[in-house]
Parts: structure tokens; C-alpha cells; sequence
């Protein structure tokens, strides 16, 4: 840190981007490695190099097979005691990602895009359907755990966390008592109890990224006033700058995850009851169509 930043008052954290924009390109770009996935396996089905029951057909079957097998390692990771100290859950999970990704993808080139039998295609529907679900519950696991750790958020804690920003707030834009007090406002409008799921879920967000455009200009503008002011230098002035647009975003931030936890964890309750009846599903059209293939 230069001694201009110091001597301005720059806070450690000032530069962290915003993480809700960090996690929203994260999703993004899993969702279009996903897409390019699936159109990378319909090319290579469409190019005739082999057929399902090829040698090579069959082989790439095995592997979706086996990969599919493996996701059960981290579900069965969390609940057997004998395997909690096997490494960090959040290298399991990542595993459990990556498996989810590439086994539906190897069964579709296994399959060719082409259904032979009925049990083929209830075994195919109902792996596409938990691969889709798998993406959902990716999409709530990471918002009820903290970067992908596998260590579950409380709602205490994510209480305790937006505290600590909101006396750092007061703190950090001291001299801005606008910005503190949209900032004050936001916080109780938000953790209002009857505030619904939905509003949290699609409006709070868009809520939450006006609040931060709106005072991040406000806070520029009042320290581009006491620049003048004070006679700081630029620096000084972009530094206070920065410390106080972090804090801005970092303050709401935690308001929305507050609000939003019970919301997450009611839908992540409510996909894992929809999510493993398919599994099974999945599982036992998968036998059957193994068997039905080596028997006849």
C-alpha cells in the first residue's frame, strides 16, 4: 500500500471487487462451457466416427457410466463419519461439478443423439433432467456456503457480517451522511419480515444495484467536494474514493445476503426433494439398460 493510500485512510479490502458481480460471471461462464459442451457433442455425433454400440460408442458409454458413479463419492463423503477428514469438502464438490458435467456429456455421445428403446430413453430424460438440476442446486449451494467451501453460511453469521459493515460504514463514510442514510434505509427496508420470497429472490438484487450506482456517485461527488475543500491532493481524493465505493458495495451486499439466506435455503430444500427421486429414476433405468445391452 503507497503512503498516499495510507496516509487517505484506505481500507485493506477497498480494491475487492464487487463479489456478486464476481459470482454472477462465475455462473455465467459455467452456463456457456455448458452450452459449448453440448454443441461440441452433437458436431461430434453428427460427424458418423462411430455408433453406440461400436467398439468406441461403447467405451465412451463406460466412461459417462463410471463418471455418472462417481458423483454418489461426495454425496456419501458428507454422511459416512469415517470419510469427513478425506480431504476439503469444497475439493469434493468441485469434483461433484465436474463429473456432473462431463458424465451426461459422455452418454450423450454414447448415445448419438439417437434413442433406441424406451428404457434408453427414460434413462437419457431423467440424466439430462438431474444434469439440469444439478446446475440449479450449484446455482443455490453456492449462495448457502461460503465460495464454494462446502462450510455452510448461518443466518446469524451473515447478521453478524452486514454489523460489522454497517459500523465500518459509518465509519468509512463519515462526512456523508446521505450515502449513510440511504445506506441505513436499505438495510431495515430490506430485513422487513413481510418482504416475500419473490420480492427477495428477482427484486432485491436490482434493488440493491441502484442503491450502489446511485450513492457510489453520491460519495464521488462529496469527496470531489472536500478534495476541494481540504486542498487534497488527487491521489488522496481517489484513494478515499475507492475505500468508500468498496464499503458501499461491501455494506449492501451483506443486507441482500441476509435477506436472501432463508429464501436460498427454502429453494435448495425444496430442490433436493425434487431432485432425488430422479436420481433413482436415473440409476435404475441405467442398470436395466446396462443389463439389456450385455444380455442381449
Amino acid at each position: 500500500m503507497s503512503r498516499t493510500a495510507s496516509a487517505a485512510g484506505l481500507a485493506p479490502n477497498a480494491h475487492v471487487p464487487d463479489a456478486a458481480r464476481i459470482q454472477l460471471r462465475a455462473d455465467l461462464l459455467i452456463y456457456a462451457a455448458i452450452a459449448l459442451l453440448v454443441l461440441s457433442a452433437k458436431w461430434i455425433s453428427a460427424q458418423g466416427w462411430y455408433t453406440s454400440w461400436s467398439r468406441t460408442g461403447y467405451w465412451i458409454g463406460v466412461a459417462g457410466g463410471v463418471s455418472m458413479l462417481l458423483l454418489f463419492a461426495y454425496p456419501l463423503r458428507k454422511r459416512w463419519r469415517l470419510t469427513y477428514n478425506w480431504g476439503a469438502a469444497k475439493h469434493w464438490f468441485v469434483a461433484h461439478m465436474v463429473l456432473g458435467v462431463m458424465g451426461p456429456w459422455l452418454i450423450l455421445l454414447h448415445s448419438n443423439f439417437h434413442i433406441g428403446s424406451t428404457n434408453a430413453a427414460v434413462a437419457l430424460y431423467s440424466m439430462l433432467i438431474v444434469a439440469a438440476s444439478g446446475v440449479i442446486g450449484r446455482f443455490l449451494y453456492v449462495r448457502l456456503n461460503a465460495d464454494v467451501r462446502g462450510e455452510r453460511a448461518s443466518l446469524a453469521g451473515l447478521r453478524k457480517e452486514m454489523a460489522q459493515q454497517h459500523h465500518a460504514s459509518d465509519a468509512q463514510l463519515e462526512g456523508m451522511p446521505a450515502v449513510v442514510a440511504a445506506l441505513h434505509a436499505f438495510e431495515q427496508g430490506t430485513l422487513d419480515a413481510r418482504s416475500g420470497h419473490i420480492w427477495r429472490l428477482f427484486v432485491l438484487p436490482w434493488q440493491r444495484h441502484r442503491l450502489v450506482q446511485h450513492n457510489q456517485q453520491a460519495a464521488k461527488d462529496a469527496i470531489k467536494a472536500q478534495t476541494q475543500a481540504q486542498g487534497w491532493s488527487n491521489a488522496t481524493g481517489l484513494a478515499k474514493y475507492q475505500a468508500a465505493k468498496a464499503q458501499i458495495a461491501q455494506y449492501a451486499e451483506s443486507v441482500q445476503r441476509a435477506a436472501q439466506y432463508q429464501t436460498f435455503e427454502r429453494l435448495f430444500s425444496l430442490w433436493h426433494v425434487a431432485h432425488v427421486p430422479f436420481v433413482w429414476i436415473m440409476v435404475c433405468c441405467a442398470i436395466f439398460h446396462i443389463v439389456a445391452v450385455h444380455a442381449y
